[in-house]
């Protein structure tokens, strides 16, 4: 008796119903292949499917663009302190008769980098999903002395002898010149060429290429 009644519903379902749930199926099949053939849908599975994503080509015109768009790119700070002394004195007289004497505590910072507006169109090549790079050689971008935390350490002068008030502003300027000579010698340029390289590589991989060289 049950499953007569069963029957009697399943049959009493109007036939409209499953013509609209063919039509929907049916609807549902063309959609999928047609994002498929479109080539975005197919791009996207073939992507899933290898664990990676959809590769899209950079022309070289567009690498040079935005490589340059970086200009100045700072990529090593040095900071350090020094203790740099000046002079003023006779040939003629003793130094504790006539003489002007300077020691300057300096606080400093060296920064360099890559002037990345100087590269030229002919230093990017692309292939593919690779791009080679020539870079500019890394340079000294900033050399300065911070003058809130530099002092004036001791100054001595003659018996004679006033204060040269451009004493103190070309001990500055060698303290400068000192600053950016410790920085070379401790591999400043080295290593900023290492980082510029760093953060191109991964600039360059967010657009999609696989391999980045430098030449």
């Amino acid at each position: 008796m049950a499953a007569s009644t069963l029957t009697e519903r399943v049959r009493s379902i109007p036939a409209v119903v499953w013509l609209l749930a063919g039509a929907l199926f049916s609807l549902a099949v063309v959609t999928l292949l047609v994002w498929l053939i479109t080539g975005a849908g197919l791009m996207r599975l073939i992507g899933s499917l290898r664990g990676g994503g959809t590769f899209i080509q950079a022309s070289q015109p567009t690498v040079v663009r935005q490589i340059q768009q970086l200009q100045r790119l700072e990529t090593v700070r040095y900071t350090m302190d020094k203790i740099i002394s000046g002079e003023r004195d006779s040939v003629y007289l003793p130094k504790f008769l006539v003489s002007d004497r300077l020691l300057l505590v300096v606080h400093g910072e060296v920064i360099g980098g890559v002037d990345l507006s100087k590269l030229q169109p002919r230093d990017v090549s692309v292939r593919g999903r690779t791009v080679t790079v020539h870079l500019p050689s890394p340079e000294i971008l900033v050399t300065r002395v911070d003058n809130a935390k530099t002092r004036v350490y001791s100054r001595d002068t003659g018996l004679f002898s006033s204060p040269d008030p451009n004493l103190e502003s070309e001990v500055r300027e060698e303290a400068e010149h000192q600053l950016q000579q410790a920085a070379e010698q401790d591999g400043i340029l080295k290593t900023a060429g290492e980082n510029a390289r760093s953060a191109l590589t991964t600039i360059l991989t967010g657009l999609g290429f696989e391999r980045v060289e430098f030449s």
